[in-house]
């Protein structure tokens, strides 16, 4: 069989019977370090070019990130003149800090440095790779070999150092495919570089422990980070970094059980854009923390901006269910999701904490306006399509109402085969409920009240032949009820019927819905008129010509109406 699963050894957990990182709980936002100007974009199909670089790099500054990774200027010529162009036009902030990646070869650590002069402040990250696999299998040296290239490229990085004493620096080591080392041998060969730094008498140093290789479930990388945070010199002293992927998809949630760990720094990149399933996503984990209460110390109030630039540089798309970004994440297509949402929103006050169901985060923060939250489809409910008409057009819908025209919305969204917009609910809900046909217009009315009830004298219809009846009931809608069935002899009975004020003061306009059950059949209408009882006679009006839904099926109605005006 070509999928066989016998092939692949299941990776050892930790025999750690100490470990305390379960129990710790995240309370500050860790050091941020965005890589996307150099494992982002050497991930990229199309590298960017000095203008994207550009774009990208003020983007990163703009959200608050002090620490940047610019690219790898010993390697690639665009990253070494694009560190030049930062520093010489003198594009760095004086409260952030460049980093430039090296392998530990003296050739290319010297070319770094180079690349860096003049910088303010610099950080020198210089690694290479410990893993077992890479140590037998592509170098084919043993632990010592291994661990003589990192100290002769500390020593390396230390002396040229010397050479720009006016650059603040920060050295940085990372022992490449960490997660595939013997944690003794990762611990052995980090203490052999603090050694030749010597954080503990000033040198600022950070030791990044990267899952190059995504090889377990997040706990067991937090028992990693744990491991090392408490077997290493100097601890105290130095920075611990960590640079998730993405490979098994939970690189956020290894960095955030790292975090728990120990780490006090996260390398990751904006949207997670990275080799092979990329890197870990810093516009998630910042949010997630945003989510907690935690200030991430990152303004990610301008995610349209953002993805819009990520998509520029990277030329690729955000993927529309992308956590916090994607343009749907906070959209609701399901009918109880948004009954929910509606019920929740109408409760809130201004100053609550936000607890709204389905929604982890205010869309309002990030830029997102609440029209975006409800959208229709044909999987969508009474509550949304209630929620899109109160939201839009400030109409409110009895209950009854909300589940019968819900059904009209299904139907139309099935015959479009997707998206139902705001602007077509509102025109279905005029042409079902709000249409009035001038033989069925009202024209005017007068109401008595007396010790009997109410007297109605109503004229409607065409405005050249008007119809007028008059009739008596308990109120007025059952006195028009009755001068209807006295007219055109059949049952009215009235099922439901509301009346709402749409807006504020005296010149609001009210909407009235109404249901009946005329000459035997359900009928429902709606309208809307500058005052109740106006707005209430008229939906009767419409509701007895919608006997069955349609005008036309009523036609010997409307042909009697017409012969009895002509002979008036």
């Amino acid at each position: 069989m070509a999928f066989d699963h016998r092939k692949y050894p299941a990776f050892r957990p930790i025999a750690k019977k100490d470990r305390r990182w379960p129990d710790k709980v995240i309370e500050k936002a860790p050091t941020w370090c965005a890589v996307d100007l150099r494992d982002g974009n050497q991930a990229l199909v199309k590298p960017m070019n000095v203008a994207q670089k550009q774009r990208m790099f003020d983007l990163l500054v703009k959200l608050g990130f002090k620490e940047i990774e610019i690219g790898f200027p010993a390697a690639s010529q665009p990253d070494f003149d694009f560190c030049r162009k930062l520093i010489e036009e003198n594009r760095i902030p004086d409260d952030v800090k460049i980093q430039a990646l090296t392998q530990a070869r003296p050739e290319l650590i010297e070319r770094t440095y180079e690349a860096l002069r003049g910088a303010r402040s610099a950080i020198v990250h210089v690694y290479n790779s410990t893993s077992t696999v890479q140590r037998e299998q592509v170098f084919g040296l043993d632990r010592r070999g291994i661990c003589d290239i990192a100290v002769r490229g500390a020593q390396v990085v230390k002396d040229f150092a010397a050479r720009y004493p006016d650059t603040e620096w920060t050295f940085q080591y990372s022992p490449e495919s960490f997660t595939g080392t013997e944690l003794d041998f990762a611990v052995e060969v980090i203490d052999a570089v603090t050694e030749v730094w010597r954080p503990d008498e000033g040198q600022p140093v950070i030791i990044n422990l990267p899952a190059t290789v995504e090889m377990a479930t997040p706990n067991v990388f937090a028992d990693q980070i744990e491991w090392v945070c408490d077997k290493i010199l100097r601890r105290e002293h130095v920075s611990i970094s960590v640079h998730t992927h993405n490979d098994r998809g939970c690189g956020v949630a290894a960095a955030e059980l790292a975090v728990m760990a120990g780490a006090d720094r996260v390398e990751g990149t904006l949207m997670g854009n990275g080799e092979r399933t990329g890197n870990m996503d810093l516009v998630t984990m910042a949010m997630n923390l945003y989510s907690q209460g935690i200030d991430p110390e990152l303004d990610l109030s301008g995610m349209s901006e953002i993805t819009e630039v990520v998509e520029a540089c990277t030329e690729i798309s955000t993927h529309p269910r992308h956590p916090y970004a994607g343009e749907l994440v906070f959209t609701a297509f399901s009918g109880s999701h948004q009954d929910a949402i509606r019920k929740c929103l109408a409760l809130r006050k201004d100053g609550d904490t936000w607890n709204v169901a389905y929604l982890p985060i205010d869309p309002f923060d990030l830029g997102r306006r609440y029209e975006e939250v409800v959208r229709i489809n044909s999987q969508s409910g009474k509550g949304g399509v209630a929620y899109v008409l109160e939201r839009d057009y400030n109409i409110s819908l009895p209950r009854w109402l909300q589940i019968e025209f819900s059904k009209e919305v299904q139907k139309a969204a099935e015959t479009n085969g997707g998206e139902i917009d705001s602007m077509s609910i509102h025109s279905l809900f005029e042409r079902r409920y709000l249409k009035v046909h001038d033989e069925w217009a009202l024209r005017a009315y007068d109401l008595h009240r007396d010790d009997q009830g109410v007297r109605a004298e109503v004229t409607f219809g065409f405005e050249s032949a008007p119809v007028r009846l008059e009739g008596r009931g308990l109120g007025a809608v059952e006195a028009v009820s009755s001068a209807l069935e006295n007219r055109f002899g059949f049952k009215i009975a009235v099922e439901a019927y509301d009346e709402f004020a749409l807006g504020e003061g005296t010149g609001a306009n009210a909407l009235a819905c109404i249901r009946l059950t005329a000459d035997g059949k359900h009928c429902s209408a709606a309208a809307l008129a500058e005052d109740t009882t106006s707005a209430t006679l008229q939906a009767l009006f419409s509701a007895v010509a919608q006997v069955s839904g349609q005008v036309g099926e009523i036609k010997p109605i409307q042909e009697n109406i017409k012969e009895r005006a002509i002979s008036a």
